[in-house]
């Protein structure tokens, strides 16, 4: 009798298969080694203007125009602008936007490029 494998973390497919150390999903391609510690649950999940799920390094663009608070600079609608962290709070992304430099933004106000 066969060892039961345990489902895959991903989509939970009861179809998983062992190769030496590692245990792979056939149906998502999803490969993990049961022996290292989980990955953390308690990381931020962000999600854009869209839904789509964000993640530090990512290329977003702005959906709106925004002003810049004590200046008189505005950042366009399309402005280009790549993420360095994710941090908890109202402006929930640092990151670095083309022309203006670094500054915090939500995560409501861009959408993943």
């Amino acid at each position: 009798m066969s060892e039961q494998m345990p489902p895959c973390p991903k989509c939970q497919s009861e179809y998983v298969y062992q190769d030496q150390s590692l245990f792979i999903c056939p149906e998502c391609a999803y490969e993990w080694n049961p022996s290292e510690p989980e990955v953390d649950e308690d990381a931020i999940i962000l999600k854009d203007a869209v839904g789509n799920l964000l993640a530090e390094g990512d290329k977003v663009t702005v959906v709106k125009d925004l002003k810049v608070k004590g200046s008189s600079q505005v950042i366009k609608v399309g402005t280009k602008a790549t993420i360095k962290r994710i941090v908890e709070g109202d402006h929930d992304i640092d990151c670095k936007v083309d022309g203006a430099g670094d500054m915090m933004l939500k995560s409501k106000v861009v959408k993943k490029a």
